[in-house]
Formats: structure tokens, sequence, C-alpha cells
């Protein structure tokens, strides 16, 4: 017996061959005791027979220790083991089957094993085993499938609608908070348009931004837009639409991020119209203070009744001596209208405080018949009447018309009685019949504080506003001086604002401070004014004081938010610092000084809080240029940089920057706030995986090996030639896996490799064995393609390849030219040879290969194709860079 062969292993020898080979025993025991993988023997009753040194090293235990043993002693999972022994003892084969032996320092290794029995006819003589240590890909694949599940949850608990889009705008993915948004279901949404629900208005904004981003010309983009829910209703949202792109930087998909902003849109409506209403009445309020006569007081009328109520007509009737309505001023209406309606009021002459009516549609309205027939003919949906009075006795009335049919508001009617008092004061002046009267109203009706003095501070006149603010009645305060309202500590500002009075100068927002009649202070807001009399000269001030305690509380309480804001930015676990415009530091949080390994200078260091800087290639980086600059300096959000930062003790940390300008409400830059993300852990977690992915891959092509030399070994010494055929064919095939995994092997890239490459190591693999008469051309475009294809676009080109020399040469010279191309979002293959060609239906029952074709291309995605003259075999099939049609876990197309 040869030494190291077992016995067993001797008897299959001799069963071989009566004599047996030296040279090929001795390369036997070679190659089972240094391969690179764990390999042992074991018999029928679980004893161990053989263990090679990889297995030993594997777990730690020297020969003596492990060989000779029960197998079961070193399983950590006593039922695995003994169905393994089971599942052998009736022969069955195992393939990759996982797990847990324990080493000996105590530690569990995770394993695959692949085993089979070795028998001598009836007779159990051992199991092969074949023992890969996985351990570190379990752990791994925990720790991903943990990451997955965490970022699934915050997903689909994420507050806001969020998705993810193709480059076709198609959803790929929907959470929760979105559907909720939308009153769709997730079934409902994915596959459709990100576009299909936006309001038709909004739409080609969105998707020119889209192309835009799809193009790479933007990185991201927010706008704000309307979404129609599933009932039809709509809703404002505010979009985030971030690109993802792949290790080449080309774009892969979208996320978007969508927050419901319906409210602030209502609000800022609301308040946009208030504003318009506001100033359309304050810009009315200062023309009538030019007017001189009542001609002048109409026009403005006008505009502001059309301005704030938003009405498409107006007119402005007054009150005759015989108290009859009539026009005086319109805009929009025509003579037989006006003839028509002329005499008409809801309310009588007499009426004391008559309110507005309104009319919101005018062909439903209960009005007198002939009114009715004229407001339709004129084309009139809708129509107020508002009521000018004067101390609620009628002087007139203003008529606002609208096209169409409308639902009025308390609002519109406020704005709309305020514009009729102006109107009515204005027409009240000019006439100077109650000039003093309406002027009284207006201060009167006031709801701020209008007082007048004369020069040396006497009250003069108070009005209910200032006696709501101050808590004096007027007859309580008129002829004192204006002193009584002044705190102790605030007189002296009575002599300085009196002096700038007589200069002829307006004090305008002036803040301070003022005793109620109670004791209380009240933070008040002044204007300001001289009053002249006739000739010009100075008599005395008009002073307007508005309440702003609500206003300081206000304040107060954004103080408040600033320093919960400063609190909040210290808590956060990572540096951050602020800079004014010119990139000083103005605030930095404790994280700052520990990333930065020193304490920031404020209002002296610029730009960055770090000692000094580089570029990740090791070359300074001055701090005039670092992504902090460059964000002020440009006026935008800086993404995707790395940097490193030197500590003054000489240690250096990689970091990211997340520079953001800081803005004030009329857009102008005011500072930035700057966010550095240690990513030492990062770094030092992505060499650890390149490590791992390199010891895996190294594996896998030993494995390939191996197995191509047990395959070529078992080929030539078989004596049946089907056998040896089929060992043949089984050998090529893994020589051509070998292939595409060295090309996957040498691609730094760890999810596509490149056609070109691919193709010329499948190529070259497999000519090696067709005739030298034989001459094989290739071509593949610059494209690249997923990894998860690799094997079975190898085993489909082996297979057509092996095929073209068999029946496409038939032992003549020949050429065949085998291609990769891209047309439009589609790859195809081509394998072409100068035979006749045949019928895939035809032959397709016959040739095993060609089924194996057709079912490597439905794995991926693909269609198989045959033409004839010349004979061209053609895949065809779809595949993006960093994703596939297929699941390999499932094994789904």
């Amino acid at each position: 017996m040869k030494q190291g062969i077992l016995p067993a292993q001797v008897d299959e020898v001799a069963s071989l061959s009566e004599v047996p080979d030296p040279i090929l025993t001795n390369e036997f025991e070679d190659f089972f005791e240094n391969a690179a993988i764990a390999l042992h023997f074991v018999g029928k009753d679980g004893t161990i027979l053989r263990a090679n040194r990889a297995e030993l090293q594997m777990l730690g235990f020297t020969a003596d220790e492990y060989v000779g043993r029960n197998i079961r002693d070193f399983h950590a999972d006593q039922v695995a083991i003994g169905d393994i022994l089971d599942r052998l003892s009736r022969r069955e084969e195992l393939k990759n089957h996982r797990a847990r032996l324990r080493a000996k320092d105590g530690s569990t290794r995770w394993v695959e094993i692949t085993s089979n029995v070795r028998a001598l006819g009836d007779r159990f003589l051992n199991t092969r085993c074949i023992t890969i240590d996985v351990t570190e890909t379990v752990k791994a694949q925990e720790l991903i499938r943990e990451q997955e599940r965490r970022l699934a949850i915050t997903y689909e608990n994420a507050a806001a609608g969020i998705v993810e889009a193709n480059a076709e705008g198609q959803l790929l993915r929907v959470n929760s908070h979105l559907c909720d948004l939308l009153g769709y279901t997730q079934d409902e949404l994915i596959g459709r348009s990100i576009f299909d629900r936006t309001f038709p208005a909004d739409a080609e904004a969105d998707r020119e931004q889209y192309r835009r981003q799809v193009a790479g010309e933007i990185d991201s983009y927010t706008l704000e837009k309307r979404f129609v829910r599933k009932n039809g209703s709509v809703f404002w949202a505010v979009v985030n639409s971030s690109s993802v792109h792949d290790c080449d930087g080309s774009f892969r998909y979208a996320v978007r991020v969508q927050h419901d902003i319906s409210e602030r849109k209502r609000v800022e409506a609301a308040l946009a119209k208030r504003a318009e209403e506001q100033g359309a009445i304050h810009r009315f309020t200062e023309m009538l203070q030019h007017a001189r006569t009542q001609e002048d007081v109409y026009a403005p009328a006008l505009d502001a009744i059309q301005r704030a109520l938003q009405c498409q007509r107006a007119s402005i009737l007054l009150l005759d001596k015989n108290g009859r309505m009539k026009f005086v001023a319109w805009r929009g209406l025509s003579d037989t209208y006006r003839v028509a309606v002329e005499g008409h009021s809801p309310w009588s002459a007499e009426s004391q405080d008559p309110q507005p009516i309104c009319v919101d549609d005018a062909h439903q309205a209960d009005l007198p018949e002939e009114l009715k027939q004229a407001i339709q003919t004129e084309g009139i949906g809708a129509v107020y009447f508002i009521p000018i009075t004067q101390g609620g006795r009628l002087l007139g009335k203003f008529m606002a018309y609208f096209d169409q049919p409308q639902e009025h508001s308390e609002q519109q009617i406020e704005t709309g009685r305020t514009i009729a008092r102006q109107l009515g004061f204005g027409i009240e002046r000019i006439k100077g019949e109650i000039a003093a009267q309406r002027l009284a109203a207006i201060v009167e009706s006031s709801h701020d504080a209008i007082v007048s003095k004369d020069l040396n501070g006497i009250i003069l006149t108070w009005n209910r506003g200032a006696e709501r603010l101050f808590g004096y009645s007027a007859s309580e305060v008129l002829g004192k001086p204006i002193t009584i309202i002044i705190p102790p500590d605030r007189l002296q500002e009575e002599p300085l604002i009196l002096g700038r009075i007589r200069k002829g100068e307006i004090v305008d927002h002036f803040e301070t401070v003022r005793r109620h009649k109670d004791g209380s202070l009240v933070d008040i807001s002044l204007t300001i004014s001289p009053v002249r009399d006739a000739a010009g000269r100075i008599v005395g001030a008009s002073k307007i004081a508005r309440d702003i305690t609500a206003q300081k509380i206000a304040e107060a309480k954004v103080r408040d938010s600033e320093r919960h804001l400063q609190d909040l930015l210290a808590a956060i676990p990572a540096a951050i610092y602020t800079t004014d415009e010119q990139g000083k530091i103005t605030y930095f949080n404790e994280a700052a000084v520990e990333l930065a390994g020193r304490t920031p200078v404020i209002g002296s260091d610029e730009w960055c809080v770090t000692w000094k800087l580089y570029w990740p290639d090791g070359t300074p980086l001055p701090h005039d240029q670092c992504p902090m600059a460059v964000s002020l300096r440009e006026g935008r959000p800086v993404r995707g940089v790395e940097a490193i930062a030197e500590r003054p003790d000489g240690t250096r940390i990689p970091f990211i920057p997340y520079p953001t300008p800081m803005r004030d409400a009329a857009g102008a830059i005011v500072g930035g706030i700057n966010m550095l993300v240690d990513v030492s852990e990062r770094k030092q977690a992505e060499t650890q995986q390149r490590i791992l992915l390199n010891e895996l891959n190294h594996r896998v092509k030993n494995n390939m090996m191996m197995l191509k030399s047990l395959l070529s070994v078992a080929a030539r010494t078989s004596q049946n030639s089907e056998a040896r055929k089929t060992l043949d064919e089984a050998s090529k095939r893994v020589a051509t896996m070998a292939a595409a995994q060295r090309v996957l092997y040498d691609t730094p890239d760890a999810s596509n490799f490149s056609a070109p490459l691919f193709l010329g190591a499948i190529c070259e693999t497999t000519k090696q064995v067709f005739p030298a008469n034989v001459q094989l051309i290739c071509d593949a475009d610059p494209i690249q393609l997923p990894n998860d294809i690799a094997m079975p676009l190898a085993l489909i080109l082996n297979e057509l390849l092996v095929n073209a020399v068999k029946h496409g040469s038939a032992g003549k010279a020949s050429i065949i030219r085998v291609g990769v191309k891209q047309h439009g979002q589609k790859q195809v293959l081509t394998v072409e040879d100068e035979g006749s060609g045949f019928d895939l239906r035809a032959v397709r029952p016959s040739s095993s290969g060609l089924r194996l074709v057709e079912g490597l291309a439905r794995q991926i995605g693909g269609i198989f194709e045959v033409e004839r003259d010349p004979s061209r075999c053609i895949v065809i099939f779809s595949q993006a860079p960093g994703e596939n049609g297929f699941d390999l876990k499932n094994g789904n197309v």
C-alpha cells in the first residue's frame, strides 16, 4: 500500500486497474493533503478516517486530536449532523449544506458541506466531504438583514411620502404615508408614473426638471405642486427629488419626498388675499388724502373695490336730495343696464345701520323680476350691495359685480365694509359738511390708540383704541400731560420726541413701553407725525400707538427657539458649526471640538473649525477653498465631497462635510451651517469588505479549478464512452464558468463587468479545444453588465460556440463570429457560423444543449432565436448595470 493512501482508496484504484499508477496515486495524495479547502473522509458510523491540513487548521486541531474521533463530537447541532449522516447512509448527495462546527478554541464556525458516498458495489466505504468556512459570510449576511430591516421600518414610518422612481418616472417603491396622502394602495401605485396623479397645470414643470435630473444636468431639485387624490380632491405638496447613482455615476433611480403643505398654501393664499385687500385699502386711504373733489374719490374707490374684492365690474351710487340712488361712477356697465336699475335700492333712505346684501347666484336670487332680468342680460353671475353710511345713516352704496356665481365670505364683506367706510369718509370730507365728524369716526373706529397733543405734550384727543390700550377714558386724560402714561424711567423720551416733531420729523415705528391705568406696563410701537395748521405751521403731534405685546411674546419665543436649537445642535453627535457671510466662525458644538482636536476661536477662525485640511489623496486643502468657502461663495449647498482633517496632535480624520448657506427673508446670504461627519469607521469597513470579497473570489476560483481537474481526471479514467463525453462537456462548461469568474475577480467594480473583457475571456478559453482551422472573431460594445448574469451568459456562449464548431464548420476551415451589442434598451448576443443553420423546433427535442440555452436565456429575462442563411443564434436580453431581471434566491425571472 502506498504511503498516505487509505486501504479503501487502494481498493478503488485497484478496481480501475490491476496495477496502481504511482504518478496518479501521488497526484491524488498531494492534491488531498495540500488542497486550499478543507477535505475529510468519514466512515459509515461517523468516524473521521482522514482530514487534510486545511480542515485541521480551520478548526485548530492536530491530526491525533481529530482523526479517529466521531464527526458528531465536532458538530454544534446534533440534530443537524444526525440528519447529514442519515442522508449519506441512504447515499444521498449533499451540496453546500450549512452546519456549525466547534473549533478547539471553543468558537463556533459556520460551514457549508458538500459530501457524497464512496462505495464499492453494495459496500459502503466512506463519505467524501468538502467543508468551506462561511462564518464571516453568515455574520455579514445577518448584519445586512438587520440593516435592511431597520431601513425598511424607517422608510415605512417616515412622516412624509417617499417614493423611488426609475428613469422613465415609473414608481418602483412607495411608502405608506404617500398611500395615505393619495388614497391609493401600494399595488395601485407601483408601476405608475410619478406624473399620473399630478395636477395637469403643474405636470410640465415637474416633468422638465425630472428630465434634467435623469440626464445628469442636476442632482436634485425641489418644487411645489398639486396632487389629485383618488377621491378627486387636490392637495399641495413640496417635492424634493434626489438622484441615486450607480458606481459609474450614472442615474439609477430617484428618491422623491413629498410633504403635504396644503395648510400652508391655504394660509398663504388667505394671507395673500388679506394682504391684497389691505394693500387696496391702504392705497385707497392714501389716495383719499390727496382728493380735492368727489370725482377724485371715485376712481380710487373703484380701483380698491375691484382689487380688494377681485370683482370684474363695479359702480358707486349715492342718494340724491330726493332719496333716490343715482350712479356717480362705474366700470364695465352698459347704458341699458344703468338705466334699468338706477333708483333701485334694497334699503330705504331712512334705514339705520343697513347691512350688506350678497347675491351669490343672480340666476337663483329672489329679486324683483325687472331687476333680475336686467342683471342676467348684463351677464352678471353674482353681485354685492355694500351700503355707504355715516353714523348709521345711509349715504349710498357701491356695487361689486362678478361674471360667475361665487360664495361670499365674512372677510370679503368686512373688506367691503371697510372700503365703504373709507369711501363715505372721503365723500363727506370733500363735501365739507361733516369733515370733523368723519375724521373723528375714522379715529374712533381704529383699533390702534390714536392720540393728539400740542407741542407742550398736553393731550388734545383720545380715541376708543387709546381707552382700550391704556385704560383711561377720554374725560380722564384730556387736558393732561402725556406723561401720565409714561413710566418714570422713560420720561426722557418725551422731550426728545417733541424736539423732533418741532423740526417737522416723523417718528416712525418707535418701540417703547407705556403704563396702563392699573399700573401694568404695555409694549407699544409709536408712529408720531407733526400736525400743521392751515398756514403749514406745526402746532402739535398725532400719535398712533399699537400694542405689540403679542409681538414681543413671539420674539421671546423665537429667542427661546434659538436657544433650543443651539441645545439641539450641541446634543447632535456630529460636528456642527456656523459662520457669518464672511466665513467667520459664529458657533460650534462640542462634537466639532472633538473632531478638530482643538477649540475654535469665534470671530477669528474662518471657513472651518479644523487645524489643517487635506484632500483624500493627501494634497493640502487651503481653508479658503474648502467646501464651506465654496458654499458661501457660490451660494449653494455642497454635497458629495470628502476631506481629511488634521488635528494639532498630528492625527488625521476622514470626514464628509455638508455646508449649506443660510439666507434671510429677502434671500440674501447671512451665513452658513456645516456638519462634518466622521467616516473613519466606514473607511475601515470598506477596506475589510474588499478583503473579504477578494478572499471569496479567490476561493471560488480555486473551487472551479479543482472541479475542472476532478472532471478531467474522471473523464480520462472512465471506461464508458458516453460518460467520458458527458464529463468532457461538463469540464468545458466549468472552464467557461472559471473564465467568467476570472473576469469578475479582476473587475474593480463589485456589481458590474465589462462586456468586451468578458467576451474575450470566454472566447479565448473555449477556442483552446477547437480545431486549428476554426477562426474565432469576437466583437463587443463597450457596455457594462451586472455580475448576476455572468455565469448564465458564459454557459450560453459556450453551448452556442461548441454547437457552431460541431455543426457549422463540420471539420473544415471556417470562421465563427461572436458579438455582444447594445440595441436601445436591449443587449443582443449573436453567434454566427458558415453552416446552413437549423430549425430550432425540429432539433430542440434531441438537443439538451439547446434546451439548456433556452432555459438560461429565460433565467436572465431574455429570449433565444435562430436564423438561417447565414446560420445565426441570437439571445436578446435587457439588463441595466447594477440591477437584474431575475431573483437568484427564489429562481424567479
